[in-house]
């Protein structure tokens, strides 16, 4: 499980340095092999290989006929990308889904239990002071009413 936020910075070849607490897990479950891809919010998912392979199996196995599981897999699957952590515990993140989620240097990674999240720091900056003062809210779905923490 992936957890916590992390500063980071990319460096000018566009690569991440992968925290080095979440290396090893890395390595042992997934080889360093991993998946990126766009989401609607204008950051990066990042997957370990077996995490995403749930997923496209959870994709594929969905309507092809309705009109919005379709842009769901054409946005999600259409995106990813495999990258590789290399020696140094780092990806190199393609310069498309750099400039969709307008990484420049300054980056922030998510561990989000299953996956990562990376944003753009100032992006997610904006976003946590916003869902804190309960911006993107609308009230909880009925399977969060239930969660007690």
């Amino acid at each position: 499980m992936f957890r916590g936020v992390n500063n980071l910075t990319l460096d000018a070849k566009g690569r991440l340095a992968i925290p080095a607490r979440y290396r090893a897990p890395l390595m042992e479950t997934c080889q360093g092999q991993m998946v990126v891809t766009i989401d609607r919010g204008y950051y990066l998912l990042i997957y370990p290989m077996p995490a995403w392979e749930d997923i496209e199996h959870k994709l594929v196995n969905l309507p092809s006929l309705h009109p919005q599981v379709r842009e769901l897999q054409r946005l999600l699957v259409g995106h990813a990308t495999e990258v590789s952590m290399d020696g140094h515990g780092r990806v190199l993140l393609p310069p498309a889904l750099r400039e969709f989620a307008r990484l420049e240097r300054d980056v922030v990674l998510l561990g989000l239990m299953n996956k990562f999240e990376l944003w753009d720091k100032a992006t997610w900056d904006a976003r946590r002071e916003n869902s804190l003062a309960g911006e993107h809210g609308g009230g909880l779905p009925e399977e969060l009413a239930r969660l007690s923490l």
